[in-house]
């Protein structure tokens, strides 16, 4: 078969593809339709989620950072008139903080942002004496896809549980997180804690114990000059 022949006959298969494709989509013209449509819809709320999202994400980031921003602002100087951005009390400038903290993780439920707003609204509660709301805030932090900021909300909630004469489920919360611990929260911090809360139950032994393991298991940091410093303080 020569050359222009077998051109000639594959020319001719296409154009009867061509055709019977043809044919399929006239036959089949409504259901191609919905198909088209439906995929197109697919593709524009897809991209219309991903941008509100975007816009969402971006929302929230900036209010935290504020927000963050007024937790951190300084202190006036005793005696001294406040400037424009300082805050006269620690109170005051919880207080403030709290209110911003609590409107994010409100208004931007569902994103990671509301969670660590939960984790401040918590801390600044806990500032103000308000230990029920710190108590509900940072539970909720503490359910945080995130280990870093779970970890947070538990140590602080182990504060709060310390505060409100509830040591025991302190204890536990300390436990956990010496047996997971996280870049925000050590074993060894834990340990301090627990051992800090030992002494304030008069468990002295106990307290002794654990700075004892917190020295001997991390040579050359922080933690085990803190725990030195504390067991010969009691000796």
């Amino acid at each position: 078969m020569d050359t222009q022949t077998r051109h000639a006959l594959k020319q001719d298969k296409l154009a009867r593809a061509a055709k019977s494709s043809a044919s399929w989509v006239g036959e089949h013209r409504t259901g191609v339709l919905r198909w088209v449509i439906g995929a197109g819809v697919i593709v524009v709320l897809g991209v219309a989620a991903l941008a509100w999202w975007n816009v969402r994400t971006s929302a929230a980031d900036l209010a935290l950072g504020q927000a963050i921003d007024l937790y951190n602002a300084p202190l006036a100087e005793p005696g001294e008139p406040p400037e424009k951005g300082t805050y006269t009390t620690a109170e005051a400038r919880a207080t403030e903080a709290n209110r911003e903290f609590v409107a994010v993780a409100h208004n931007f439920q569902w994103l990671p942002e509301a969670a660590k707003a939960e984790y401040f609204a918590g801390v600044t509660y806990a500032e103000l004496g308000e230990n029920a709301q710190a108590e509900t805030e940072l539970k909720a932090a503490a359910g945080a896809s995130s280990r870093n900021l779970a970890n947070l909300a538990r140590y602080a909630l182990a504060g709060v549980y310390h505060q409100t004469n509830r040591d025991s489920q302190a204890i536990d919360l300390y436990n956990q997180l010496i047996a997971k611990p996280s870049e925000t929260v050590s074993a060894s911090v834990a340990q301090l804690a627990l051992a800090d809360l030992y002494v304030a139950e008069g468990k002295q032994n106990q307290a002794r114990a654990l700075w004892g393991k917190i020295k001997d298991a991390n040579q050359d940091t922080a933690a085990a000059t803190i725990a030195q410093q504390k067991l010969t303080a009691r000796q």
